[in-house]
């Protein structure tokens, strides 16, 4: 007996999809696939009609999926990561030093880009796929040989390493600093509150284990560490800076601690792989420089290390 053939959409049009719903943007996802925006319309205009449902709402701001979109995608990305994974493990391919490492964008940026040249001097035959896609963690359909998360180190089916624990202190742009310094110490009524609402607690949590009274007023609200970061270099308000990933700004000179002690949170970043799995040669070769770097890092003589730490009662989730 022979099986039904699959009733598949056009393959190329899923790509699209996934591409299209990732970014919410047909122009991103062309940028990715080196494809014109128009190309990628149309692709999913046929795949709308193939599925005789609609995928996404154009709006003027962008794309956004509809309910059947929702639906469809999570079964497209899997798929599609699938298809990737057994490609790139396929026995008798040349892939073995081609690593997939899959990062939160703030430590791409911030930590991990930086450094980079280090890793490809010393290891220059690894290839290296740095993805900061916010995908679920699911080994191995994530397609990715290892994770850079922040957390408190517990997911399923994965080991974790801590890489480092998140410091908490106040920052700012030099100019900033100064002008709502009086007489020695900050007038917080005068502060601006740079705030990240992609954490439950904030400043909340430095307040509470600092000890500073602090009455928060006015404030300007952003979803990435990044951003936030960068809006108290320009001089936009007060921040609070997460140690060690502004260590280089406060090097620089670019941002300036603003008062008090840095606080120790439980919440930090992980180095994750597979639970269960041999780790691969470039694997390894990268796990045991990454935390060789964080160990010089937090060595002595750094900026970081010369910082007091108090304990924090909070917890940061994210």
């Amino acid at each position: 007996m022979f099986a039904m053939p699959l009733r598949l959409p056009p393959l190329p049009s899923l790509r699209q999809f996934e591409a299209a719903a990732r970014h919410k943007s047909f122009t991103r996802a062309a940028e990715e696939l080196g494809q014109t925006a128009s190309a990628v319309s149309h692709a999913i205009d046929s795949l709308e009609t193939w599925l005789g449902a609609s995928l996404f709402s154009r709006t003027a701001r962008g794309v956004v999926l509809t309910s059947a979109g929702q639906y469809f995608l999570p079964y497209v990305s899997e798929g599609l990561s699938t298809i990737a994974l057994g490609t790139r493990r396929l026995p008798g391919r040349r892939t073995e030093r081609h690593l997939v490492i899959s990062a939160t964008s703030t430590f791409a940026q911030r930590f991990l880009i930086p450094k980079l040249p280090l890793f490809r001097k010393r290891h220059p035959g690894i290839r290296l796929t740095i993805d900061t896609a916010n995908r679920q963690m699911l080994f191995p359909l994530d397609g990715a040989d290892m994770s850079v998360r922040y957390g408190a180190g517990v997911w399923p089916d994965a080991r974790s390493e801590l890489l480092f624990r998140e410091r908490l202190i106040p920052v700012a742009s030099p100019e900033y600093l100064a002008s709502v310094t009086k007489r020695g110490s900050v007038d917080w009524s005068a502060v601006t509150f740079l705030r990240l609402t992609s954490v439950e607690q904030d400043w909340s949590a430095w307040i509470d284990a600092s000890g500073t009274r602090v009455m928060i007023g006015d404030e300007l609200c952003f979803d990435t560490v990044h951003l936030v970061c960068e809006a108290a270099a320009m001089g936009l308000g007060m921040a609070l800076g997460r140690l060690p990933i502004v260590s280089s700004q406060l090097d620089s000179g670019r941002l300036k601690a603003a008062a008090g002690q840095p606080v120790e949170t439980d919440a930090g970043y992980w180095v994750v792989s597979p639970l269960g799995q041999e780790m691969r040669t470039a694997a390894r070769a990268f796990r045991e420089w990454l935390l060789e770097e964080v160990r010089d890092d937090t060595g002595a003589g750094s900026r970081l290390a010369s910082l007091p730490t108090s304990d924090a009662r909070a917890y940061l989730k994210t």
